[in-house]
């Protein structure tokens, strides 16, 4: 069982930045392909289990990024130029290995309990 903490969300005003971080524990954090979900569980990124492959949804692209560090345990997203669009709870979760990142919530199997994103006009 993986336990999933998210970190780092706020408020900030549009064109501003913000580093959401999710710490995991209780599993072994390498073997786990990582994605950040929003609003009703929406992909917007996702990394492969040693970050040598990501993916994102098109709206985030060239804005967000998606890194993971697996000796502490931790994935992040890094997102700037925040639009009010961004606006959302925010979601990190964990995909037992497989050979593509799942762009579906379905395909992940642990779940944070979500961190607010809000991005003031």
């Amino acid at each position: 069982q993986v336990r999933l903490v998210e970190f780092g969300g706020g408020m900030v005003p549009t064109g501003g930045s913000l580093r959401l971080s999710c710490a995991a524990s209780g599993g072994t954090f390498s073997t786990y392909t990582m994605g950040w979900f929003r609003k009703d569980r929406d992909f917007v990124a996702g990394i492969s289990r040693r970050g040598g492959m990501t993916d994102y949804v098109d709206s985030v692209k060239g804005r967000f990024t998606i890194s993971r560090d697996n000796g502490k345990n931790t994935v992040y997203l890094q997102m700037n130029n925040l639009k009010p669009e961004d606006t959302a709870v925010y979601y990190c979760a964990a995909q037992s290995w497989r050979p593509t990142i799942g762009k579906t919530a379905s395909e992940y199997a642990f779940w944070g309990q979500g961190i607010q994103v809000t991005v003031s006009s």
